[in-house]
């Protein structure tokens, strides 16, 4: 699905979104993602662009190998599109978010699959709590060495990308006080989290290899890291980010994850020095983001200290320019960040939906008219 390298416009890009099956009765999740999915099954070998995910209220697309932000933009948005009306056809709705706001996970199903069975089994309750959705930015670079060195560089970027995603602030009808409890729900599994500094490609993989010798995993696709090296496709793969409300902010997301991934390349080639941020501080800066969203500090690694937000993440916006300018996307990424940063987050958007309403069904409804914004 995903390569290393456009032609024309520096590196390729593919996104892969989670969404939300929802009763358009109760606004409550609904175990109806196998009739979505099947609604829309071939007779031939063509591969179904609407997939099963761990739990029957959920189903997942993925882009193709995006060349241009353009390119995402248009897949986004037929795959919402097939994704909305497949829902529709049988009476359901699709909502883009990183939790549900008031539907319990002790009503969820698990999906007849024998991998999610063979999660279950060892994952037990977490994996029956895991009712969150992401949005995944996979970014081509095919040489092994020379992503994990981009990785390396890339990982101190995390909790900007996540405090500029954050979707989920609400839990089983709860207020969590967190702007991404998604990303708390998720930290829990054992290969989570932010990667550590790896000198190599031979070390990388002799940690994972470590892993499945110690049978904590039994496959190397089971290390969750927040960015890692794809073991299906020759990718960077960034995994920090709730699934986004718009079709914009996916955009937004797979554009900064490429001018990241490309600036850190850049750098690497030219063996320049980065911050080598240790990971349990990456990790609590991580739940900072997760916690306080766009509305705190975030720690800027490359000054050393913390700022605010949008301090921050202006900072970023400016170092990753030269790689927005060279791939056409400065206007566009530069406008939707100010969007963002205007308006809030995911996040911060449900909230006003609810405080405006006092109902967690109107930020479905809510959630239901962003998810299908734009098409």
């Amino acid at each position: 699905m995903f390569q290393s390298s456009a032609a024309n416009s520096g590196l390729t890009m593919g996104v892969e979104e989670e969404y939300q099956v929802i009763d358009p009765n109760t606004r409550k999740l609904s175990s109806q993602a196998m009739a979505i999915i099947q609604s829309r099954a071939t007779s031939d070998d063509t591969e179904n662009p609407i997939q099963p995910e761990m739990h029957r209220c959920q189903v997942e697309i993925a882009t193709g190998i995006c060349e241009t932000l353009a390119d995402v933009r248009t897949q986004i948005t037929q795959s919402r599109k097939l994704v909305i009306e497949a829902a529709q056809e049988n009476n359901s709705n699709i909502i883009a978010a990183g939790t549900h706001p008031f539907s319990s996970w002790r009503d969820q199903q698990t999906t007849d699959q024998d991998r999610y069975y063979a999660l279950k089994e060892t994952l037990r309750q977490t994996i029956d709590e895991l009712i969150i959705y992401g949005c995944h930015v996979h970014v081509g670079i095919e040489d092994r060495e020379a992503a994990v060195q981009t990785v390396n560089r890339a990982r101190i970027y995390l909790p900007l990308l996540l405090a500029l995603s954050a979707n989920s602030p609400y839990w089983m009808q709860s207020a969590t006080g967190y702007d991404s409890y998604r990303m708390e729900q998720w930290s829990r599994l054992p290969a989570a989290g932010p990667p550590p500094l790896f000198e190599s490609y031979d070390e990388r993989n002799a940690v994972v290899q470590q892993l499945m010798d110690y049978e904590i995993i039994d496959d190397p696709t089971k290390i969750y890291w927040d960015i890692r090296l794809s073991d299906r496709f020759p990718t960077i793969e960034f995994r920090v980010a709730d699934v986004c409300a718009t079709i914009d902010e996916t955009v937004l997301q797979a554009g900064l994850c490429r001018a990241i991934a490309q600036t850190a390349l850049s750098e690497a080639k030219a063996n320049k020095p980065y911050p080598k941020i240790r990971t349990a501080t990456l990790r609590a800066a991580i739940w900072q983001a997760a916690r306080y969203g766009l509305s705190g500090k975030l720690i800027d690694f490359e000054a050393n200290k913390p700022r605010p937000a949008k301090t921050t993440i202006n900072a970023l916006l400016q170092k990753v320019r030269p790689a927005l300018e060279q791939n056409g996307d400065w206007e566009e990424v530069s406008g939707l960040l100010a969007r963002v940063l205007e308006h809030g987050n995911g996040a911060q958007r449900q909230r006003q939906a609810y405080q405006e309403s006092q109902s967690y069904e109107a930020v479905v409804d809510y959630l239901i008219e962003q998810t299908r914004q734009g098409i």
